[in-house]
């Protein structure tokens, strides 16, 4: 990923992440049937996950260092994917059906790790 790309993964993934924010505190309390404090609270992390790592891809996009560097390409990636599955395997697990549960949660992890790894 170039800065330009960096940039913007960044700039979208707060987008989002502010979105499904702003869906979790009014659209999920009154969906029918009620979800449950813990599901409302899952919601929120994963909305502000999305949140930081895209402002933390906004401040990486305007290092140095980024168009130089291989491992820096390959963290930013990392960050991005990382948040992508995180965030959207919770979003997932929220709002989806059971069958769900068994493919979407072991992602939640590998999402943490690839964001801790970049």
């Amino acid at each position: 990923m170039n800065a330009t790309n960096v940039w913007k993964s960044g700039a979208l993934l707060t987008a989002v992440g502010m979105s499904c924010g702003a869906f979790g505190s009014h659209g999920l309390r009154s969906r029918q049937p009620p979800l449950s404090e813990r599901s409302i609270s899952n919601w929120s992390t994963a909305s502000n996950y999305l949140i930081y790592n895209g402002l933390a891809l906004l401040a990486i996009s305007f290092h140095p260092a980024l168009s130089l560097s291989r491992r820096a390409r390959i963290a930013t990636g990392m960050i991005a994917s990382g948040a992508m599955v995180f965030s959207g395997s919770i979003f997932g697990l929220v709002l989806g059906k059971d069958v769900w549960k068994k493919v979407l949660g072991p992602l939640t992890p590998l999402g943490g790790v690839a964001m801790i790894g970049g």
